[in-house]
C-alpha cells in the first residue's frame, strides 16, 4: 500500500479555490465555541467572562438558591444556613476537595474520587424551613391543631443522615417513617434517642414478624403508627396485639381519584400499587369494631406521588383526603392524624415549571399553606377536630444537603487534518473519490453548504467500500476521515460536542439517570470565572454504552464545559489541571438505589460542617469509599482466598526457585494493595500506582517496591492499606 508520503503534483490537479483552502481562507465559516438556548442567557459575545455569567449559564441561581451560588474566584460556594448564611460563612466546594484529595503528608486526608460531600448545616436548615412554613401557615389561618412531620428513610438509609435528622428534628418532634424490616429496625433504634413524641410510621407490605417489631416499638415508648396498606394486614394487627397485650395505634392508607399525571404519579389512583380502596376502608372499619378495637384507627395516609408539579393538584387531593379522614371520624374512630404522605417537589432545573418531572411551580409555603387551608376547609364544614398535619417529604428535606463530586479524566479531541497536507491524501483514492474530494473542496471554497455535505457522505461511503474490499489503507481513510471534518467545521455542520471521560460509575453513582431518565444539575465547581468554549457529554468508566450523561437541565444534550488543562491519570499537566464537576441536588435515592455494574463502587464521603476557622469549614467525618474487596464481597467473592491464589501463582514464576525474589516480594505487595484500593482511576501522585520499569509490573511508589524488595511480604503488609 503506498504511503502517505508519496507526494502528488498537487498544481497539476488542484481545482480553482484550491490556494485559499491551504491558505485557510479567513471568509469560510467559523466555527462558533458553543450555542444553545442556555447560553444565549448570557452575553457570549463579551470578550470578558464573570461568575456571573457562569451562574446565569449554569441557572445556579434557579436550582441552587438559597445554598449554592458562585464565588468572585470562580468556585461553587454552599451556603450553610441558606439565606441566613453571612458572607465570611459560604463554604467553598474546591477548598473541601483540596483538603479531601491532599496526601496526608501535607495536611490532607488522602482520600480517592469520587467524593460525596454532605453539608449536615444544610439538613438541617431544611428540617427548620420546613416547620418554620407549617408554622407560618398554620397561625395565619388560625388551623387549631400543629404539625409534625416524619422522614422516610428510604431516601437516603445512610446512618448518619437518619440520625441528623432525628437529633435535629427533635425540638419539631420530628420523627421517621419505615417501609421494610431493616428499615424499621433503624428508625427503632434511632428514635430511641429522639423526641418521645415523634411519630413512627410502619408503611409497606406486612408479614406477622413486622407487625410484631412495630408492636414491639411501641412497648418499647415509641410513638408507632402501623399503616394497613392491604386489608389483610388487620388481621395479623389484631392477632398479634392481642398476644402482646399491646394496645395499637393503626392508620389506613387510602387509594384517592386524584391522580398524579406524571412520571411519579403512576402509583397513585385507584388503580395505584399501594393503598385500600373506600370499600376496603369500610371492611377494616367493621373488622376493627367488631373486635373492639375501633378506637385504635387514629391516622389516615394517602400518597398521591412525587414531585407533586402544582398545589391546584395538591390541594384536590389533600381535600379529597381531608373528606375521607372526617367519614371514619363519623364511623367512631378516634381519628387524630392525616398523614398527607410525600410528594413535596424539588426545582431540579430553576424553571419553576409545573409542566415538567424536574421542577415544581411553588415553594415551602405555598405548599404548607395549600395543605393547611384544604384540610381546614373540610374540617370546619363538617365540624371536626383539626387533625395533627403529618408529611413524608423525603425529596425535599435530604437532596440539597448532598454534592456528589468527581473528575473529569480526559476528553475525545475532534479529528482535523491540515490543509496543507492534501496532495498526500489522494494517493491510493479511485478516480471517483479523487473527483468527489475535488468537488469538495471547491463547494467548501464556494460557501456551498448543502453541497458540502452530499459530497463529505460520498467520499466517505467510497473510501470506506475501498477499505472494506482491501484496496485503500487504513492512513488514507483516517485522512479522508479528517478532511471531511475540516469541511465539516468549515461549513459549520459538525458535531462540536465532545465526550469527556469522567472518573464514576453512573449506575452506582446517579442510578435514575440511567432507569429514570431523571436529569441532576450538573455544573464545574471551578474555573466559573472562564468562558466554558466547549460543550461536551459525560461518559463514565464502565463498559456499558448507556453509561453516559447526555441530558441536561433545560433540555440540553451536552452541557458547557472548560477545555482540559491536563490531568494526573497519565496525560500532561498534574494536580493544578483536574477539573471537577459537581452533580447537586442529588441527596435522595442515588446512594440507596445504586449498584455495582462493572464492580464500581460507592463514592468516598465526608461530612463538612461550618467553621469560624480559616476556611469556613471543619471536616467532621470521612469515610473513604468502598474498596475492591468490598465489592467483591458483594458478589459472594472471597478476596482473601483470591489473594492467596495469586499469591501461590506469583510464587511459581518469581519465588525463591527463580530467584527473582525482589519482583515476587513487590508483586504479592501491590497485588494485596489492589484489594484495599477504590476501583476507580488514581491519579498521579506520590502514593499512587506509577509504572515502573521493573518488568513491566506497578507499584506503588519506588520507596514501596525497594521496601518490598528488602524486607519480602509479610502477612501484616499484605493486608495493609495505600489512599491514592
Amino acid at each position: 500500500m503506498p504511503a502517505l508520503a508519496c507526494c502528488v503534483d498537487a498544481a497539476a490537479v488542484a481545482p480553482p479555490g484550491y490556494a485559499a483552502f491551504v491558505a485557510g481562507d479567513g471568509s469560510l465559516p467559523a466555527v462558533a465555541p458553543f450555542a444553545s438556548s442556555t447560553a444565549a442567557a448570557v452575553n457570549s459575545n463579551s470578550t470578558h467572562w464573570s461568575p456571573a455569567h457562569s451562574s446565569a449559564l449554569y441557572r445556579i441561581e434557579g436550582w441552587g438558591a438559597p445554598y449554592f451560588s458562585v464565588n468572585d474566584s470562580g468556585n461553587i460556594t454552599v451556603s450553610p444556613y441558606g439565606t441566613d448564611t453571612l458572607a465570611h460563612q459560604e463554604i467553598d466546594l474546591l477548598k473541601i476537595v483540596k483538603k479531601v484529595s491532599d496526601p496526608k503528608s501535607v495536611g490532607g486526608l488522602g482520600l480517592q474520587f469520587p467524593l460525596i460531600v454532605r453539608v449536615p448545616d444544610v439538613l438541617k436548615n431544611r428540617l427548620e424551613s420546613l416547620h418554620s412554613a407549617f408554622e407560618s401557615a398554620i397561625q395565619a389561618q388560625g388551623y387549631e391543631s400543629h404539625y409534625q412531620g416524619v422522614y422516610p428513610v428510604k431516601c437516603n438509609q445512610d446512618r448518619f443522615v437518619v440520625e441528623d435528622i432525628v437529633k435535629f428534628g427533635s425540638p419539631f418532634r420530628f420523627g421517621l417513617e419505615a417501609g421494610s424490616k431493616p428499615e424499621l429496625l433503624l428508625a427503632m433504634s434511632c428514635l430511641c434517642k429522639g423526641n418521645p413524641e415523634a411519630l413512627l410510621i410502619c408503611n409497606g407490605f406486612k408479614d406477622a414478624e413486622y407487625i410484631f417489631l412495630a408492636l414491639l416499638a411501641r412497648k418499647l415508648a415509641l410513638n408507632t403508627v402501623i399503616v394497613l396498606e392491604e386489608e389483610e394486614e388487620v388481621n395479623l394487627v389484631i392477632e398479634i396485639s392481642k398476644k402482646l397485650s399491646v394496645r395499637p395505634v393503626i392508620g389506613v392508607r387510602a387509594k384517592l381519584r386524584t391522580k398524579h399525571s406524571g412520571h411519579f404519579g403512576s402509583t397513585s389512583g385507584e388503580k395505584g400499587k399501594f393503598g385500600l380502596t373506600t370499600t376496603q376502608i369500610l371492611r377494616v372499619v367493621r373488622k376493627l369494631q367488631d373486635s373492639g378495637m375501633l378506637d385504635c384507627l387514629q391516622l389516615l395516609h394517602f400518597h398521591i406521588g412525587s414531585q407533586i408539579p402544582s398545589t391546584t393538584l395538591l390541594q384536590a387531593g389533600v381535600g379529597e383526603a381531608a373528606q375521607i379522614y372526617s367519614e371514619l371520624v363519623r364511623l367512631g374512630a378516634d381519628m387524630k392524624v392525616i398523614d398527607i404522605g410525600g410528594g413535596l417537589g424539588i426545582d431540579y432545573d430553576g424553571s419553576k415549571s409545573g409542566n415538567s418531572d424536574l421542577s415544581v411551580s411553588y415553594g415551602l409555603q405555598e405548599y404548607a399553606s395549600s395543605v393547611v387551608n384544604a384540610i381546614k376547609f373540610v374540617c370546619d364544614r363538617k365540624s371536626i377536630k383539626h387533625p395533627i398535619i403529618c408529611s413524608e417529604s423525603g425529596r425535599a428535606i435530604v437532596s440539597h444537603h448532598s454534592i456528589l463530586i468527581f473528575e473529569a479524566i480526559s476528553a475525545s479531541v475532534p479529528t482535523a487534518m491540515n490543509p496543507v497536507d492534501l496532495p498526500f491524501i489522494l494517493e491510493g483514492l479511485s478516480e471517483d473519490a479523487r473527483a468527489d474530494c475535488w468537488n469538495l473542496i471547491q463547494a467548501a471554497v464556494r460557501h456551498e453548504n448543502q453541497t458540502c455535505l452530499v459530497y463529505i457522505d460520498q467520499l466517505k461511503q467510497r473510501c470506506v467500500d475501498r477499505f472494506k474490499e482491501g484496496t485503500l489503507g487504513i492512513e488514507q481513510l483516517a485522512a479522508v476521515d479528517g478532511l471531511c471534518d475540516l469541511v465539516s467545521n468549515m461549513v459549520d455542520a459538525s458535531d462540536p460536542t465532545r465526550t469527556y471521560h469522567v472518573n464514576l460509575s453512573i449506575f452506582t453513582s446517579i442510578p435514575d439517570f440511567w432507569s429514570i431518565s431523571q436529569v441532576f444539575p450538573i455544573v464545574p465547581i471551578h474555573r466559573l470565572d472562564e468562558r466554558p468554549d466547549v460543550r461536551g457529554v459525560l461518559s463514565d468508566l464502565t463498559c456499558d454504552s448507556d453509561g453516559k450523561i447526555d441530558k441536561f437541565i433545560g433540555g440540553e444534550t451536552s452541557l458547557p464545559l472548560h477545555e482540559l488543562e491536563g490531568n494526573g491519570y497519565g496525560g500532561g499537566g498534574g494536580a493544578n489541571g483536574r477539573y471537577y464537576l459537581g452533580m447537586f441536588l442529588g441527596g435522595a435515592y442515588q446512594e440507596s438505589l445504586g449498584g455495582v455494574h462493572n464492580l464500581f463502587s460507592g463514592p468516598s464521603v465526608v461530612s463538612v460542617s461550618q467553621s469560624d476557622g480559616p476556611h469556613s469549614f471543619v471536616v467532621t467525618r470521612a469515610v473513604p469509599g468502598p474498596s475492591c474487596g468490598d465489592v467483591l464481597r458483594v458478589m459472594q467473592h472471597e478476596p482473601e482466598l483470591m489473594f492467596e491464589t495469586l499469591k501461590h501463582r506469583a510464587e511459581e514464576f518469581f519465588g525463591q526457585d527463580h530467584g527473582d525474589e525482589g519482583t515476587y516480594a513487590a508483586l504479592v505487595t501491590t497485588i494485596a494493595r489492589s484489594f484495599h484500593n477504590m476501583p476507580y482511576l488514581v491519579a498521579a501522585s506520590p502514593c499512587s500506582l506509577t509504572a515502573m520499569n521493573n518488568n513491566g509490573f506497578y507499584y506503588s511508589n519506588e520507596e514501596d517496591y525497594n521496601a518490598a524488595v528488602e524486607s519480602g511480604p509479610s502477612e501484616d503488609e499484605h493486608w495493609s492499606y495505600c489512599y491514592a
